[in-house]
C-alpha cells in the first residue's frame, strides 16, 4: 500500500499520517512513514521522543551522502552530477524505528526558482520514487500541499493521494488543485478526510463543496488533539473515546478503498 497524505498547511495531515501509520503498524503491516514536507514534523506527531527528533539529520542535509551517491557537492551550481543515483539502501540505514513504524525524513526540495536542478533534489526525489515503486511496506507519505515531489512514473504507482480538508474555502481550493495537478501526473485515487469539524453542518459543507470525490470521513475537533501535540506524545495514546471511534471509522474506510 502505497499511500499520499497532503493537504493545505495548518489542516493536520501529518497528525493524521501519523495516526494512520500507527495503526496499519497495529495490524501487523511493516510500515515505512516518509516525511517529505520541508516543513518537517512527522516525527512529533508519530510521537518520537524530543532526544531522538533532535538526532535526525534530514536527507537534504546529508551533505556526504549526496555527495557519494550524485558525484556532486550540495547547494553548488554549475557541477555535473549522476541523474540516477543509488538510493534502495538508504531507506533501511536512515530511518528510525518507533513502535513499529520505520520514519525517514528528507527534508526541503527547493523549488524551480530556487534552482531545482541540483544533487539534493536529483537525489530526494530518485529516492521517493524508489521508494513508492519499489518497496514492499505500507508506505504512507507526508507532502506539502501539492505534487512536486511526484513524477509521473511515481504518481501511477500511489495507490490512494489523500487530502486532508478542513471547513473553509481555502482549504477546499488547495483540494481541488492537488486533484487538477494529480489527475495529469497520472494518479487516479483521491480520498478526502475532514478535519477540525467544529459544528454540525460542517462535515456536510465539504461534501458538498467535493462532490466527485470520495469521502473516508470526519474528524471532529478534540482538546486530546492538542494536548497530544503540547505534551509531544503520540495522539493514539492520549486520543479520548469519541477521537479514536472517529479515526478508526476514517481507517477502515480508507483499508476498504484499498483493497
Amino acid at each position: 500500500m502505497k499511500i499520499a497524505v497532503t493537504g493545505k498547511g495548518g489542516t493536520g495531515k501529518s497528525t493524521i499520517a501519523a495516526v494512520l501509520a500507527h495503526f496499519f503498524a497495529g495490524d501487523g503491516h511493516t510500515v515505512l512513514a516518509v516525511d517529505a514536507d520541508p516543513d518537517a514534523n512527522l516525527a512529533e506527531a508519530v510521537g518520537l521522543p524530543a532526544g531522538r527528533i533532535s538526532s535526525i539529520v534530514p536527507i537534504s542535509e546529508q551533505r556526504e551522502l549526496i555527495k557519494e551517491r550524485t558525484g556532486a557537492n550540495p547547494k553548488e551550481f554549475g557541477q555535473l552530477f549522476k541523474m540516477n543515483p543509488t538510493v534502495e539502501d538508504i531507506p533501511d540505514k536512515y530511518c528510525v524505528d518507533f513502535r513499529g513504524i520505520r520514519l525517514l525524513v528528507m527534508g526541503a526540495v527547493r523549488k524551480g526558482g530556487a534552482g531545482c536542478a541540483c544533487p539534493e533534489n536529483v537525489l530526494l526525489k530518485s529516492l521517493l520514487s524508489d521508494i513508492i515503486l519499489k518497496r514492499d511496506d505500507a508506505v504512507i507519505v507526508d507532502m506539502e500541499a501539492g505534487v512536486e515531489h511526484l513524477g509521473r512514473a511515481t504518481s501511477r504507482s500511489i495507490d490512494e493521494m489523500l487530502i486532508v480538508v478542513e471547513p473553509g474555502l481555502r482549504s477546499i481550493r488547495t483540494a481541488e488543485r492537488i486533484v487538477a495537478m494529480g489527475k495529469e501526473l497520472g494518479i487516479r485515487h483521491f480520498g478526502i478526510i475532514g478535519n477540525k469539524i467544529q459544528k454540525a453542518g460542517q462535515g456536510e459543507w465539504i461534501v458538498r463543496q467535493l462532490p466527485d470525490q470520495q469521502i473516508h470521513g470526519m474528524i471532529s475537533y478534540h482538546d486530546s488533539i492538542q494536548n497530544a501535540d503540547l505534551s509531544q506524545k503520540p495522539l493514539i495514546d492520549l486520543m479520548c473515546e469519541e477521537t479514536e471511534r472517529e479515526f478508526r471509522l476514517v481507517y477502515s474506510d480508507i483499508k476498504r478503498s484499498l483493497n
